[in-house]
């Protein structure tokens, strides 16, 4: 699989590489100065934004961190195996969280096992998504043949 798809897997691998920084390194700068907070604070000056709390956008945040984890391993793993690339990422926030209680400035979240989790599956969906056109195309040439 890896050496079938060379750049893949290694666009996984760097993926990874900075999931793992984004989620496993210690926080040392105060919460109130991150993106998300200085989102939050701005989306709440405006009546028709202000729904958007630092928990929604976190929550968010936290799916969208996850969509390319799904993805990249729908992709790696073929149409056929999708289910792999949602237990993989099932179980990698399930080990972030894990993890998070041992680092400093982290706080390990049970909504984050949520979230992480619809990224994984919202990632998988898309995958199957962009290569269903393919995968019609490759049965109808099977069919043929």
């Amino acid at each position: 699989m890896f050496a079938r798809h060379p750049v893949l897997s290694l666009a996984t691998f760097a993926y990874l590489a900075l999931l793992a920084w984004a989620t496993l390194t210690p926080q040392s700068a105060p919460a109130s100065t991150n993106l998300l907070w200085r989102l939050a604070r701005f989306f709440g000056r405006f009546e028709a934004t202000e729904w958007l709390t630092f928990s929604t956008l976190e929550f968010l945040a936290n799916i969208a961190l996850f969509v390319p984890l799904g993805l990249f391993f729908v992709l790696l793993f073929g149409r056929n195996r999708w289910w792999i690339a949602i237990l993989i990422g099932i179980v990698t926030t399930l080990l972030i969280e894990f993890a998070q209680q041992f680092i400093g400035g982290r706080v390990s979240d049970p909504r984050d096992l949520v979230s992480n989790s619809i990224g994984a599956v919202a990632g998988t969906v898309l995958g199957l998504i962009l290569t269903a056109s393919k995968a019609r195309r490759l049965r109808a040439a099977e069919s043929r043949s």
